[in-house]
């Protein structure tokens, strides 16, 4: 994905952190040589204020690279040491925006499942509780909207607007569990079997809450999702 400038993308920066919204299509790190991602862009960022200088960033979480939202990054070590024990002890508050396609029943509630990742497919799975390997997930979500597919000539289904607050952070948590709840992600080639359009992956981390690592303060930063099933007006 190309960026012509990564500054618009920057929310909020001081001397200890830098806040940006990762748009939908670029990973956050890439394994791939030459391959552009948004810690390259920072650090080419950073570097350019500061030349001579061996730029520092520190990552504190990632989103998955066709989800879209708001992520944090540290500026030096100590900023990086503390917003990872937030991160650990579950003190960074991520809510997300999906667009879900069907009938949800419920328009809200917790989900718990148990979660295994399969390496070699790069995915995840809903499995019984107890299954080696598997990890419990739990989110909750809230319906906020739902209307009729108007450019699904085949049936007009459902589509619907949902909050999701996570209470732990598994591979491909959100995509699994609400697909298996019934509610399948918009854009979700991998787990949603039904989709056949070519729209991009309908989620984005849309707020992010957290303790500045120096000052202590609180501090929250949102975002409009700028994906095309989140656009139906």
């Amino acid at each position: 994905m190309w960026i012509k400038d990564i500054r618009d993308y920057i929310l909020y920066e001081d001397k200890d952190i830098l806040v940006c919204h990762k748009p939908a299509g670029l990973a956050v790190q890439n394994a791939r040589v030459g391959s552009m991602d948004m810690e390259s862009l920072l650090k080419n960022y950073i570097a350019q204020k500061v030349p001579g200088k061996m730029p520092y960033l520190g990552i504190i979480h990632r989103l998955d690279q066709p989800v879209e939202g708001v992520l944090v990054f540290a500026l030096n070590p100590k900023a990086a040491a503390d917003l990872s024990r937030q991160m650990t002890a579950g003190k960074i508050k991520k809510t997300y925006l999906a667009v879900t396609e069907g009938t949800v029943k419920v328009k809200s509630a917790k989900l718990v499942d148990w979660l295994k990742k399969d390496g070699r497919t790069n995915s995840s799975a809903v499995v019984e509780g107890g299954t080696s390997g598997a990890k419990k997930a739990i989110l909750s979500y809230e319906v906020l909207e739902t209307w009729k597919n108007k450019e699904d000539a085949q049936d007009c289904g459902e589509r619907n607007l949902i909050r999701i607050d996570l209470d732990t952070g598994r591979h491909h948590q959100i995509r699994v569990q609400m697909a298996h709840a019934g509610m399948p992600l918009v854009g979700d080639r991998k787990y949603n079997p039904g989709q056949n359009s070519q729209e991009p992956l309908a989620l984005c981390s849309a707020k992010l809450g957290f303790q500045h690592p120096v000052t202590k303060k609180q501090l929250e930063f949102q975002v409009q999702p700028a994906g095309m099933a989140f656009k139906r007006h």
